[in-house]
């Protein structure tokens, strides 16, 4: 059974960076695809960035040009560089990969624990 485990997100001033990272729990078990969601109370989840196989990637509107997802080249990884942020993006993000390891039928779906980003003004 695989497990994303995050890191690094924490309180930042207006205007900084942060960088998060998701990583399987073992390095057997590969990336696939994977996507950086946000949450506030009260919200639904929202899908920040998504990066493709082939390294094709997606971003909502609201942090173009701000943000870069990206994965190591062993795709044990991926991380979100936040860069530019507002206190509009404080909330707490979750990975989502779709993880294969070797001899599995195909790729099964996982979450991470979720790491809170604060933003102060």
């Amino acid at each position: 059974q695989a497990q994303l485990v995050e890191s690094g997100g924490g309180l930042v001033q207006a205007g900084g960076s942060l960088r998060l990272s998701c990583a399987t729990s073992e390095s057997s078990f590969k990336i696939m695809a994977a996507g950086w969601h946000r949450q506030t109370p009260g919200n639904e989840r929202e899908l920040v960035a998504h990066i493709t196989l082939s390294g094709t990637t997606t971003y909502a509107d609201s942090v173009k040009g701000r943000f870069v997802i990206s994965t190591d080249n062993a795709k044990n990884t991926v991380f979100l560089q936040m860069n530019s942020l507002k206190p509009v993006d404080t909330a707490v993000y979750y990975c989502n990969a779709s993880v294969y390891r070797y001899l599995w039928s195909r790729p099964l779906d996982y979450w991470g624990q979720g790491t809170q980003v604060t933003v102060s003004s």
